[in-house]
Parts: structure tokens; C-alpha cells; sequence
């Protein structure tokens, strides 16, 4: 007996717990929730000139989103352990709905400002969901289940700038955020009515359970070492997205930004990558998957380098660069999600913290490494950082 249920209602519960349906309302709901932060980013120039913004200040706008992302993973993402999910992720869908319909009504550049920064950090659901759905799988499939709740994720991420971009075309900008926002309320009704109950695990209060993401991190390990693999895969991944737009706007290429937005996709296969990395762990070959990812984030920079000149080389970068990065991410999160099963908010929000700052890092760095040496310049950090992680794999192999 478990909460009063017979193990016949467990066993029924389950069944229902893995079927397809569910999952991929999972990983639709994910994907919609990480989308919102991205919607803007292609549309920045339309909202500057509607608001009387300067171009410094309507950047402002991708800052605080991720500004509020940041704080969203530190302050609410723990949240998952302490309140019964369905209502948690329900409610911050809804509040994901408010946010870009002030977008999209916002009069002035101070209220996007701060809607944006609102949304960001109720965008952290995604995050929640991801932790959501290895509790309700079963340790056999759980990397299955996390791998294709990720590729909604991944696919959100992708496909967001290229909608937003279709739409704001064909009817304006504010158009986006006001169909975003019914869109995500309408996925706000289908979680409460269709995602199961689950009791918190937390006992504590909520303050204390801030201090135990700490706590974790200093007790186990594995999170800290797939912590460290996941900032470095970010950095990476950031090193080559932060100055593609300066590559590509400017001869050989040449691209407008329409056509530079298209790149996105290539990263398509980017979702195929979460999918098989989560059965292989399944399989127990996570130790391989880890290695092999690493090994192909790193000689991806070498048609990402050749690629300065030709775009196909370039693309074929892209592919596997992506590949390799959604792999390990993936392998990363089957392997902390097996550390305690009561804490996988709290593991997701440590995690996912050190991925975070990973990408602010390597995006910083590639601004300064691209104005002082170029693309090249661009390349030689990109490897440096693949090879890093190489070695810390070897060297934590070896000890």
C-alpha cells in the first residue's frame, strides 16, 4: 500500500503514467514553456522602433529574460519538491501566458522590460516538467521518457525564432505574443486535466530547501561532475551560436537575417540525439554515450572551421556540434535523475545552474575571442573548451 492505493491501482496508475499521450503533452508543454523566451530574439528590431527604443536598450530585453530564467532556476525550480507538480506547473503555465500577453500589449519599454524578465523566470517550468517526467517513468525507460520530453524541449528552442519570424512578418510582432499566449493558456487546462497527481517529496520549508541544493552538490559527486561536463557542453554550444550572425551577415556569405535565422534549424539533429542517448542509458552505456559526445563537440570545430568559406562545411559542423552537446545533456540528466529520486527538482535546479552559467561564460568569452581574432579565434576556443572536458573525462576515468 502506498498513499491508500492498492498495488493493482499502482500498477493501473502506471500503465497510464507511460502511455504516449502523456508524454507527449510532457514534452509539448515543455517545448512551448522554453519557446517563450525566444520568441523575441528575431523580432528585436520591430520592437525597438514600436517602443522609441534605442538599440542598446531593446537588447535589454533578451537580458532580462535570461536574467530571469537565471533567478527562475534557483528560486522556483525547487518548488517541484515542495508543492504537488500538476498544480505547480499548471499555475506557472498560466503565469507564462500572462507574461507574453503584456508583451504583447506592453505601451511603453519599461513594462516589456520587466514582463520579459517576469517570463523568464516562469519559463524555469520547463525545467520542472523535464524533473516531472523522470519521476512519473520507471527506471527502465526513464532515459527514453526524459530523452523525448527533451527533444520537445530542443525543438522549442529550435523552431521559435523561425515562427515568431513567419508571423511577425505576416501580421506584426504582437500578434506573436498574443497567439503564444492563448497557445500556452490552452496547454495550461490540458496539464491540469490531463497530467496524474503527485504528491511533494520535500518535507522542509522552503528556505531549507534551498540550502539542500548545496547540500547535494557538496554530497554527491556525480552531479558535480556532470555539473562540470554540462557547463562545459553550454560553453561550447555558446561559442559557436553567440557570433554566427557576424559570420554569416558578412561576405562570403553575406546572409540577411531571415536567411540566418534558417541556421536554427540545422540543429534539428540536435533532438534526434536526446532520444538515442536517453535509451542507451537506459542500456546502461551512459559511460560511452558521455565519452563518444565529447569526443564529437570536438572534432565538429573542424568543419566549423571550414566553414568560414563554405557553408556546407559549416552546416555539417553545426549538426554534429549540436549532436554531441544535446547527447551528453541528456546522458548528464539519466545520471543525476538515478541520485535521489525524492530531490529531482532540487538535482535539476544545481544542474542546470552550473549548464547556465556554462553558456554565459562561453557567449562571453566568444564576443571578446571574435572581435580580437576572428572566426579562427572563434574555432581554437571552441576546440579548447571540447578538449578540456575530454580531459577532465579521461583523468576521472583513470581515478
Amino acid at each position: 500500500m502506498e498513499g491508500g492505493k492498492t498495488e493493482e491501482t499502482m500498477n493501473r496508475d502506471r500503465q497510464q503514467i507511460l502511455a504516449a499521450p502523456l508524454v507527449l503533452l510532457l514534452a509539448t508543454a515543455t517545448g512551448l514553456a522554453v519557446a517563450s523566451i525566444y520568441y523575441a530574439q528575431p523580432l528585436l528590431e520591430e520592437m525597438r522602433a514600436a517602443l522609441g527604443m534605442t538599440v542598446a536598450y531593446a537588447g535589454l530585453i533578451v537580458t532580462a529574460s535570461q536574467l530571469g530564467y537565471a533567478a527562475g532556476l534557483v528560486l522556483l525550480v525547487p518548488l517541484g519538491d515542495l508543492l504537488e507538480r500538476r498544480n505547480l506547473v499548471s499555475v506557472m503555465a498560466i503565469g507564462i501566458a500572462a507574461g507574453l500577453a503584456v508583451i504583447g500589449f506592453a505601451p511603453n519599454a519599461p513594462v516589456l522590460l520587466a514582463a520579459s524578465a517576469a517570463l523568464g523566470a516562469m519559463s524555469v517550468v520547463a525545467q520542472i516538467l523535464v524533473a516531472f517526467s523522470a519521476d512519473l517513468a520507471g527506471a527502465e525507460e526513464r532515459g527514453r521518457v526524459v530523452g523525448t520530453v527533451m527533444s520537445g524541449l530542443l525543438l522549442g528552442v529550435l523552431l521559435a525564432r523561425t515562427v515568431a519570424g513567419v508571423l511577425a512578418h505576416a501580421a506584426g510582432w504582437r500578434v506573436v505574443f498574443w497567439l503564444a499566449a492563448a497557445v500556452m493558456l490552452s496547454i495550461a487546462v490540458a496539464m491540469y486535466r490531463g497530467l496524474p497527481l503527485r504528491a511533494p517529496s520535500a518535507k522542509s520549508g522552503y528556505f531549507d530547501l534551498l540550502r539542500s541544493i548545496l547540500q547535494l552538490f557538496r554530497e554527491e559527486p556525480v552531479l558535480r561532475l556532470r555539473a562540470v561536463y554540462g557547463a562545459f557542453a553550454f560553453a561550447t554550444f555558446s561559442v559557436l551560436w553567440t557570433p554566427l550572425a557576424f559570420l554569416l551577415s558578412k561576405p562570403p556569405f553575406a546572409y540577411p537575417p531571415g536567411v540566418i535565422g534558417l541556421f536554427g534549424l540545422a540543429g534539428i539533429a540536435g533532438a534526434g540525439a536526446a532520444s538515442a542517448a536517453g535509451r542507451l542509458a537506459d542500456r546502461g552505456l551512459s559511460g560511452f554515450t558521455t565519452t563518444a559526445a565529447m569526443a564529437i563537440i570536438f572534432v565538429s570545430w573542424i568543419p566549423v572551421w571550414l566553414g568560414r568559406e563554405n557553408v556546407w562545411f559549416l552546416i555539417a559542423g553545426i549538426v554534429f556540434l549540436d549532436f554531441g552537446v544535446q547527447a551528453l545533456h541528456i546522458t548528464n540528466q539519466s545520471e543525476i535523475y538515478r541520485l535521489r529520486p525524492e530531490a529531482r527538482s532540487r538535482l535539476t535546479s544545481s544542474y542546470m545552474s552550473s549548464f547556465f552559467a556554462g553558456g554565459v561564460v562561453g557567449s562571453s568569452l566568444a564576443s571578446v575571442v571574435y572581435a580580437e581574432a576572428g572566426w579562427t579565434g572563434v574555432c581554437i576556443l571552441g576546440a579548447v573548451l571540447g578538449c578540456a572536458a575530454l580531459v577532465i573525462r579521461t583523468v576521472k576515468q583513470k581515478g
